[in-house]
């Protein structure tokens, strides 16, 4: 069970109180669930967070969707309230949700590094263990996922400053390298790049394993040290903060322990979104990050906040999503990261996303019951 299990009630809602919902089109999402269908049956079940809603709550929902075309945005919501009820994610302290953004950075990189390519991106070690009740050692909180077996030994893995440092050098794990230690550092925080080498070709780097450390925002940092405004934190003010303070950027990363590995993934679709944890394609303003210790992948969520009004064209943001991702910081039943898409303008819509939020989760029908 999630720690946060008992911090929040659901509370059964129609949709017609669900405010915004009769001016969303949720029309791209169908396409999505069925390789959501596809993930679970044909390859493995989403793991149940501890909501309790499983896989197999879901199916039902996603088979209605695999021969239903939307001939309308009237007739995309009609499908969900038909297959659907809302509820609403009520926090027992009575605070509200909270939504951030992230997006598929594009960086250039080099095959072999230079003078100019010196930061490197690796894959998983060979050294790097998955952790869980029957191996993690005493001294390890329950936080730790991973650790590194050595010599029969299971210990924490060294952490960010330790592998700048050269812990993994000599091992052939590098799958290119970057022209700059903070580009890749905020891709460890997004959790995926694609990569233009300097021959023009286009690669992608996903989310493969982390070092295991507790993720510590560098933002929150700045701010306690009163380097940056709370009210101007974002991260555009972050790397403008490292960019000119260059002298001081390897003290301020390393306070971020966690180290993120990659795996190099096909670029069968370019225009299609990356692959993350839920092992679909994300699709940009439809698929969001959750908390899976509480929620499992696949199912939609309501989203509405009312200030962020950027990404909309300056109407506040009311979406129909998909839970198909989670990171570190996503922790929380009414906590949600919104991926915004691909390149330099998603960074840009992604880095300022810090708003309050509702949240509404649709549970299909026949596992709805069990929440009145």
């Amino acid at each position: 069970m999630s720690d946060h299990a008992s911090d929040f009630v659901l509370q059964a809602i129609s949709f017609d109180t669900l405010e915004g919902w009769k001016d969303d089109d949720p029309s791209g999402l169908f396409e999505v669930m069925r390789s959501c269908r596809r993930q679970i049956t044909e390859v493995k079940p989403y793991r149940t967070g501890s909501l309790g809603l499983s896989s197999e709550d879901l199916l039902p929902l996603l088979i209605a969707a695999e021969d239903f075309t939307p001939s309308s945005r009237a007739s995309a919501r009609g499908f969900f309230e038909t297959h659907c009820r809302p509820f609403l994610i009520c926090r027992n302290d009575g605070s509200s949700g909270f939504v951030t953004a992230f997006y598929e950075p594009e960086i250039e990189v080099s095959d072999q590094p230079d003078d100019v390519f010196r930061f490197p991106f690796y894959r998983r070690p060979d050294d790097l263990i998955d952790l869980d009740e029957s191996n993690r050692p005493a001294e390890l909180d329950q936080a730790y996922a991973f650790g590194r077996l050595h010599d029969g030994r299971v210990s924490a893995y060294p952490d960010r400053q330790a592998i700048d440092q050269g812990f993994l050098e000599g091992r052939g794990l590098e799958i290119a390298w970057a022209k700059s230690k903070v580009d890749v550092f905020f891709v460890h925080v997004q959790g995926a790049a694609r990569l233009r080498y300097r021959d023009g070709h286009i690669g992608r780097i996903t989310y493969a394993a982390k070092a295991g450390h507790a993720f510590s925002a560098i933002g929150k940092l700045l701010i306690e040290r009163g380097e940056i405004d709370r009210a101007e934190i974002s991260m555009q003010s972050i790397r403008s903060w490292l960019a000119h303070n260059p002298e001081r950027v390897d003290e301020v990363l390393w306070h971020n322990r966690s180290y993120i590995f990659f795996r190099e993934a096909a670029v069968a679709d370019p225009s299609a979104g990356p692959i993350a944890a839920a092992k679909v394609p994300l699709l940009a303003g439809r698929s969001l990050a959750v908390d899976r210790l509480i929620h499992t992948f696949g199912f939609p969520f309501f989203i509405r906040a009312e200030s962020l009004t950027h990404l909309d064209d300056g109407r506040a943001f009311a979406r129909l999503m998909l839970a198909l991702d989670t990171g570190s910081a996503i922790v929380g039943p009414a906590r949600g990261d919104i991926f915004t898409g691909s390149g330099d303008l998603a960074g840009e819509r992604a880095g300022t996303v810090r708003n309050a939020a509702d949240f509404a989760i649709l549970i299909p029908n026949a596992a709805a019951g069990r929440f009145d």
